[in-house]
């Protein structure tokens, strides 16, 4: 059994070493000894500069001034549109993905028919365009005799206008709470 094993991992090994020895030609490309620097510090240096590698220390604590993420709290067309659908139930809301999935969701009375509302946010700025509402229906006969239609009707528009109305109070209120007025203030002596 462990001579089966070992082979089996010599063979691994072995192909590897193929299938990389073959990959080489377009993936690894050999550096010129004349343009990198001899110290390994400043190669190493060099290489950060052109976006060839990373630290460790930096990767374990995260990036801290290179990107520019802004969390979900302060995203206005993120925030109206989890308010707009605070009544349905969630199947997925995924900031980082930029959707809003909902469940299928029905009135009291009425279990055969049901909706399910998709949103794709496709900026971050409040504007018509920013988001995609899609509206599926789901009506059924009998439990396992449904038929599901995306449709762009009414209801639609609706949930998109009450999330961008949202959304711009949103901003405007941030804008608000952040502005001060520099300009009135009188300074001593005035």
């Amino acid at each position: 059994m462990f001579k089966i094993l070992k082979s089996i991992k010599l063979a691994l090994i072995v192909s590897l070493i193929f299938t990389l020895a073959s990959c080489s030609k377009g993936f690894f490309k050999p550096g010129d000894a004349r343009k990198n620097p001899p110290d390994p510090k400043l190669r190493v240096k060099k290489n950060l500069e052109e976006g060839k590698g990373f630290r460790l220390n930096t990767a374990l604590k995260g990036n801290r001034g290179g990107t520019n993420f802004e969390f979900a709290s302060s995203n206005e067309l993120w925030r109206a549109s989890l308010d707009v659908l605070d009544f349905m139930p969630l199947t997925s809301a995924n900031y980082s993905g930029g959707i809003i999935i909902t469940d299928w969701y029905s009135e009291q009375g009425n279990a055969e028919e049901s909706i399910k509302i998709t949103i794709r946010f496709l900026s971050n700025e409040v504007r018509s365009d920013a988001i995609d509402v899609d509206v599926f229906y789901k009506k059924c006969i009998a439990n396992n005799n449904c038929k599901i239609n995306k449709q762009d009707g009414q209801l639609k528009k609706e949930i998109t206008r009450q999330i961008l109305a949202k959304a711009a109070i949103y901003k405007k209120q941030s804008k608000d709470k952040n502005f001060t007025p520099y300009n009135n203030v009188s300074t001593p002596g005035d």
